[in-house]
């Protein structure tokens, strides 16, 4: 995602007990999910080696001087819990290429550019070439940008897309709906500068393949992105970025919906933008 990690979020971290409620037969044309533990498990250890590949690309390019451990230390004391509450003030008006922009240079302003960016990252735009320089351009400073460009088309090779089921161009199948999405629950500012801010967004993502013939059913992961910014150009701009699984809620006894209802849902329900 940087996509830092995500589109490096695509990692599903470790797996703990659950008691997630699901379908007796695989509604995305896969193997049953009960009785096919070797099947499953030969497909998880392909993708989750797949993302570690994506992941490693992209926090190697984001390796920099200023990067910071998202890791409070002795030096570093934990920030106080601080509600994200409405505020009453403005959300921002303008867009650029659908991401909001011209965010408040405030704590509330990099709160929100925080979030909307990685609602920015997190989306199917990062698998597509164009769109994805386009969201580096706008979204992180010059410097990083252009460190990023290289790798991330690297990580996010035709190999690699073609294990998302997508083609090189990063297109779904027809009949099929990809879905790559984040959903913010709550930020926090680590660190305040009048140039510079330390923001962690903790989100669920999304992601997967809604179709009869996918092998790789929309699944959901939760995490934390921490973004250090810079104020660039009379707005919060990405200098670099990391991520971390979790805190994860314990799953609840939900059944796992079909391959239809899921790409009707992602094509009735549109994402959000977000503002305090």
């Amino acid at each position: 995602m940087s996509l830092g990690d995500e589109q490096g979020y695509t990692d599903y971290g470790d797996t703990g007990h659950t008691r997630t409620r699901l379908p007796e037969g695989d509604p995305y044309g896969g193997a049953p999910r009960r009785g096919g533990r070797r099947s499953s498990s030969r497909s998880l250890v392909t993708v989750v080696g797949v993302v570690v590949l994506l992941i490693a690309a992209i926090a190697f390019a984001n390796r920099g001087d200023d990067a910071s451990s998202d890791t409070p230390t002795n030096k570093q004391p934990q920030p106080k819990a601080a509600p994200t509450a409405a505020t009453g003030t403005k959300p921002v008006e303008s867009k650029s290429t659908g991401v909001p922009t011209g965010f408040a240079h405030t704590e509330q302003g990099a709160q929100s550019a925080a979030s909307n960016y990685a609602v920015a990252l997190g989306s199917t735009g990062m698998f597509r070439k164009d769109s994805r320089h386009t969201l580096l351009d706008l979204l992180y400073t010059s410097d990083a940008a252009s460190r990023l460009q290289t790798p991330m088309d690297q990580a996010y090779s035709a190999e690699f897309l073609g294990r998302m089921g997508l083609d090189p161009s990063g297109n779904p199948p027809n009949g099929s709906t990809f879905v790559s999405r984040v959903v913010p629950i709550g930020t926090t500012v680590r660190q305040y500068q009048d140039d510079k801010a330390k923001v962690a967004v903790w989100y669920l993502g999304l992601i997967g393949m809604a179709g009869n013939t996918s092998t790789d059913p929309v699944t959901s992961s939760w995490k934390t992105w921490t973004f250090d910014l810079r104020w660039s150009d009379g707005d919060w701009k990405i200098a670099s970025d990391a991520q971390k699984n979790g805190p994860a809620p314990v799953p609840g006894d939900d059944k796992a919906a079909t391959s239809d209802e899921i790409s009707k849902a992602t094509e009735e329900y549109g994402g959000f933008t977000y503002a305090r």
